[in-house]
C-alpha cells in the first residue's frame, strides 16, 4: 500500500500559532489533539496547491506568504507511512471561518507544549523555533508512543527531545 502525502501549516501572528483543536470528527486519529491546518493531497496537486486549498477550506484564509520548513516522515505500527510537508505562514488575507473539523484558536507559541499534542509535534515545534534551515524529520510511533526520532539522517537521543 502506498504512503500518504499531506501538508501541515502553522500560521503565525503576534507570536502565536493558529491551532486546530480536533473535537468534531468521530474516528479521527487526531481526536482531541491540537494540530496545525492541512490535509491530504488531491490527484496531481503540488504541495503548495494542497497547502493553499486546505488552509482556505479549513480556515477561510488565503495565504500570501509561506515557507516550506521541512518534510516529516511518520512511521507507525498502526497506520500507513505518511510524508508531511511542513509549512509556516506569516501573512494572509480574509477572515477566519468556522471549521468543520474542530475549533480554530490562536495559541501563544510558549503554550503549545502544554496542550494535548503529539509527542513528535513537540520535536518539530522546537525545530521551527530554533532553526531556519530546511529539515527532514523521521518520527516512528508504536501506538501513541514516539519510539524513534531521526533528524536529517541522524538519530536524536532522548535528551535532545526533552
Amino acid at each position: 500500500m502506498g504512503a500518504s502525502l499531506t501538508t501541515l501549516c502553522y500560521i503565525e501572528q503576534d507570536d502565536q500559532y493558529l491551532m486546530l483543536h480536533r473535537v468534531k470528527k468521530e474516528h479521527d486519529i487526531n481526536k482531541d489533539k491540537w494540530i496545525g491546518v492541512g490535509g491530504h493531497f488531491e490527484q496531481d496537486e503540488t504541495p503548495e496547491e494542497c497547502l493553499l486549498r486546505e488552509v482556505k477550506e479549513e480556515t477561510g484564509l488565503t495565504l500570501t506568504s509561506w515557507k516550506l520548513r521541512g518534510i516529516v516522515t511518520f512511521l507507525s505500527d498502526q497506520f500507513h507511512t505518511e510524508y508531511m510537508f511542513l509549512y509556516t505562514a506569516t501573512a494572509f488575507t480574509g477572515e477566519l471561518i468556522e471549521c468543520d473539523e474542530g475549533t480554530l484558536e490562536w495559541v501563544d507559541k510558549s503554550k503549545v507544549y502544554d496542550l494535548p499534542i503529539w509527542e513528535g509535534d513537540k520535536v518539530f515545534f522546537r525545530l521551527l523555533a530554533q532553526q531556519s534551515a530546511f529539515f527532514s524529520l523521521k518520527l516512528r510511533y508504536e501506538g501513541d508512543t514516539l519510539v524513534e526520532t531521526v533528524l536529517d539522517g541522524a538519530k536524536l537521543e532522548d535528551e535532545c527531545k526533552g
